[in-house]
């Protein structure tokens, strides 16, 4: 018996075992591992494990996520997967080595020197020798004495560092640091102090910078005193550095967050709230430095990042991030100074303070990071796929053949330009998707690049600019293109506009009638609640009442038509990511209720017929763009109902407009359930308010109307009158300067000079709105996008829609709003009509600007900066 029943009891247990052997070996498929064998501190393994990353082999270089305290070669990140992060970018160095962050800041001080006087001045021996004896031998003359501090030129932790007030007795032989010594710090207490303040490095390309609101507060350990001849050699005294103080026998230990040698930022700013003193400002200075300092090593940086990663795709996950330690002191006025740039933080936990600040340093950079579990999984996915476009020659343009003829160069160019916009689109809604995680995981992080503010945006924009071309002047043409690009610059709804003109002009070329961007007129509408179905996507609210009123005549239609709607569907994109950047900010019923505008979904419930084909009727936009869902709900109960299928079918018809590249991918076509947006059973209370917004809108466009008609274009050095003059002798003479304002504004001047001009009266402009409609964000305006279309499509083709406005020919700027559905009312269109009017003036103004100046052709004068002009 017994015999007979082990072979049984065997065979039962194997499969079990093997089932649990597969169960653990799907798990650790799914884990996320780190390779922390570069790493000395302790605190680094606590927060991957509490993160729930695994920790592999230390000869593992598949990890997704490798830590190493020191510079890694430019090789090894060349070798990366990209599913892969490590924690250091190739050419850091430019400003982490105390005699680079000192040429490079030379370099931009010179071309910028109100930007950057945060950094005390500096020579690097011995290249700079000779200046400096130079300083010091004027400072002789003048009676005057000053403290230098000498640093070793590749030093680290306070080794080799000295106070000097006698600069002649300094050796031209040794490669040092030598920097005016800042005698009068702010202090503590008594005692000079430091700030470690920890910043975060997401991506180079394109640039992504955050700060940590919290940090250390490094203490000296003796009384501080003005420097002299008796004491210069008290290094605790004017050192900060904690690796020189903690040798002190005073070095306070105190684990108290108001004692001791050691604090914390966000006691500080308590100590600065205490002491009535500008916290905010505080910050915000902190900030413009960091990120000033990091647009100096930007250049750098992303030239050696696309050198390591040739084949890599432009805004796509960077393989690198790094966390940043600038050590900043403050002086009397609290102005910051920047002391030097450590790339490898100390991440030593010596006392509490240093755990807690450290721990949550590491921990928030790691969840903003976003690495997944299925990031390796979907790359080998993304390489085989490659692999088989090049094997097959998908996805590649046609080169052109020569002796090709005008129509084929012509086509060429526009499938270049689609493809183009396509990238740049995939890359906006990368961006877009990147941000709302950053927004929900930033922890005590906060993003100050690129910023909220738009004005701070231009400043270190222009900033920017000024270092490609300091640092990359002759090389790295690529970059330099890149950065003049206007589509960089574009949104989505701007990128989506230019893309279905160019199907319009592809339309052309191809000798098809345009098709009709708008809805057909329609003869039935459905007898139940069908069309809110069809919006499910655009509001919550109203998928919740259409499911309970549904007809069973309107449902086994849906069920009939249910492969075509998917095939045909149109996404509602571009007002829904309006709505959801403003419910990202939470400022959704503060938008409904400052800008004079609601959706009129209330139009699906109480319809007003009225005939939609009348030629004195709004003028419309495309189907595909969600400001016309409301005009579209509206026209479509203007007719009478007669069947519901044949009101599906005109809509289904209707949906095809626009191509699916214009769509929106599904993930971003969600918003969020939002109480503004209004149920579908509103009260009579809701509608007055409605109307009364209504009203006020109208009432705040003719007031826009009025102001805009009354702006002239001021020549510069002229009176108002004179100036009126001078363009209408331009346009007396216009066969004499057609050909010059021609080559002028279409040849001579680029893409970014032509935006420039046309900024002009664009500036000018949202002063306007920001004082008439005394909005908090001018661009969730509907008549600042309207605006903004205008100018977009007056730079349409490298200027050739401004320059059709002046010969009457080509497509008009008014056919972005003629083919369309949305409804743009005559006081809004009388406001665009003068708008592209003052374009044309400033245009003229400029080139006889230009002319009469005799100086460079392609030059724009300082003054055009000026809104006043």
């Amino acid at each position: 018996d017994n015999h007979g029943t082990a072979p049984l009891t065997l065979s039962s247990e194997l499969p079990y075992q093997s089932m649990i052997k597969r169960k653990v070996r799907k798990k650790k498929n799914g884990v996320i591992t780190a390779n922390v064998a570069g790493t000395k501190y302790e605190i680094v393994r606590v927060v991957i494990r509490e993160m729930g990353f695994v920790k592999t082999r230390d000869e593992d270089e598949t990890a997704n996520l490798i830590w190493s305290d020191s510079a890694v070669q430019q090789e090894k990140i060349a070798e990366l997967r990209n599913y892969q992060r490590i924690n250091h970018f190739p050419g850091m160095g430019e400003i982490c080595r105390k005699d680079f962050l000192a040429r490079n800041m030379t370099k931009m001080i010179k071309s910028q020197p109100q930007e950057y006087s945060f950094i005390p001045r500096t020579w690097i021996f011995p290249a700079e020798y000779t200046q400096f004896q130079n300083y010091v031998k004027e400072l002789k003359k003048k009676r005057r004495q000053k403290t230098f501090i000498v640093k070793p030129a590749n030093g680290a932790m306070g080794h080799g560092i000295s106070l000097i007030r006698n600069g002649e007795k300094l050796q031209a032989q040794d490669h040092l640091i030598v920097q005016e010594y800042l005698d009068k710090p702010f202090l503590m207490e008594g005692y000079k102090f430091d700030l470690r303040v920890y910043i975060l490095v997401t991506s180079c390309d394109p640039l992504k910078v955050f700060l940590y609101h919290d940090g250390l507060v490094r203490m000296g350990t003796e009384k501080y005193h003005p420097p002299s001849d008796s004491n210069l050699s008290q290094l605790y005294m004017h050192l900060t550095n904690y690796s020189v103080n903690k040798h002190n026998e005073h070095f306070g230990r105190d684990e108290t967050e108001d004692k001791g040698s050691k604090r914390s930022i966000k006691w500080f700013t308590e100590f600065l709230e205490t002491n009535n003193l500008d916290v905010s400002k505080f910050w915000s200075d902190i900030s413009e430095l960091v990120v000033k300092t990091l647009i100096v090593a930007e250049p750098h940086v992303l030239h050696a990042y696309r050198m390591c990663r040739p084949g890599q795709a432009p805004g796509s996950d960077s393989v690198c991030f790094e966390v940043l330690g600038f050590d900043i002191l403050l002086d009397r006025k609290l102005k910051p100074w920047l002391l030097e740039i450590n790339r490898a933080p100390s991440f030593g936990t010596d006392q509490k303070i240093d755990y807690d600040v450290k721990k949550g340093v590491l921990l928030n950079a790691l969840k903003l990071l976003n690495i997944r579990t299925s990031d390796k999984r979907r790359n080998l996915a993304q390489q085989k796929a490659e692999a088989q476009k090049r094997l097959y020659g998908q996805g590649s343009m046609k080169k052109l053949l020569p002796g090709s003829s005008d129509w084929e160069k012509q086509r060429h160019t526009l499938e270049r330009r689609k493809e183009e916009l396509k990238e740049r689109l995939a890359q906006v809604r990368k961006q877009i998707s990147k941000e709302e995680h950053e927004n929900r995981h930033m922890g005590n992080y906060r993003r100050i690049y690129p910023p909220d503010d738009k004005t701070l945006l231009e400043k270190y924009e222009s900033l920017l600019a000024t270092a490609f071309q300091t640092f990359l002047a002759g090389r790295a043409a690529s970059l330099q293109r890149e950065m003049n690009n206007p589509l960089k610059r574009m949104k989505e709804e701007d990128i989506l506009d230019l893309l279905e003109q160019c199907e319009i002009d592809d339309e052309k070329l191809m000798g098809k009638c345009t098709r009709q961007r708008g809805p057909k007129p329609l003869c039935s509408m459905p007898e139940s609640a069908q069309p809110l179905r069809k919006l499910k996507n655009y509001s919550s609210d109203s998928s919740c009442d259409s499911g309970s009123s549904v007809s069973e005549s309107a449902e086994e239609t849906e069920k009939e038509d249910h492969n075509e709607k998917k095939e045909k569907k149109v996404s509602y994109d571009l007002e829904e990511n309006k709505y959801k950047s403003l419910e990202r900010s939470g400022k959704l019923n503060d938008h409904f209720s400052k800008m004079n505008w609601k959706p009129s979904i209330k139009n699906i419930k109480s319809p007003s017929y009225s005939s939609p084909t009348s030629s004195t009727g709004p003028i419309r936009r495309s189907v595909s763009c969600p400001r016309s869902i409301s005009t579209m709900q509206s026209q479509a109960a203007e007719q009478r109902p007669f069947s519901a299928k044949a009101s599906l079918q005109i809509q289904r018809a209707s949906s095809v407009n626009r191509s699916h590249s214009l769509n929106r991918s599904p993930s971003s076509a969600r918003v969020s359930q939002t109480p503004s947006l209004g149920a579908m059973n509103s009260s009579g209370s809701e509608s007055l308010l409605q109307q009364k917004t209504k009203e006020q809108e109208v009432a705040l466009t003719k007031e826009t109307l009025l102001i805009i008609n009354d702006m002239r274009m001021k020549f510069p050095g002229k009176t108002d009158e004179e100036s009126e003059l001078i363009i209408e002798d331009i346009m007396d003479n216009w066969k004499y300067h057609k050909t010059k304002v021609a080559s002028y504004w279409l040849v001579k001047l680029d893409s970014v000079k032509q935006r420039k001009v046309l900024d002009i009266v664009k500036t000018s402009v949202r002063a306007v709105l920001q004082r008439v409609w005394k909005a908090p964000d001018i661009e969730n305006l509907h008549l600042y996008r309207l605006f903004n279309r205008v100018f977009n499509r007056l730079l349409w083709s490298h200027g050739q829609g401004l320059w059709n406005c002046f010969c009457n020919s080509g497509s008009s700027w008014e056919t972005i709003f003629s083919k369309s559905t949305e409804v743009v009312t005559p006081e809004q269109l009388q406001c665009c009509q003068r708008i592209v009017q003052l374009c044309k003036h400033c245009l003229l103004v400029v080139y006889k600007y230009s002319s009469d100046s005799r100086g460079s052709p392609t030059g724009i004068s300082p003054h055009w900066g000026d809104t006043r002009y």
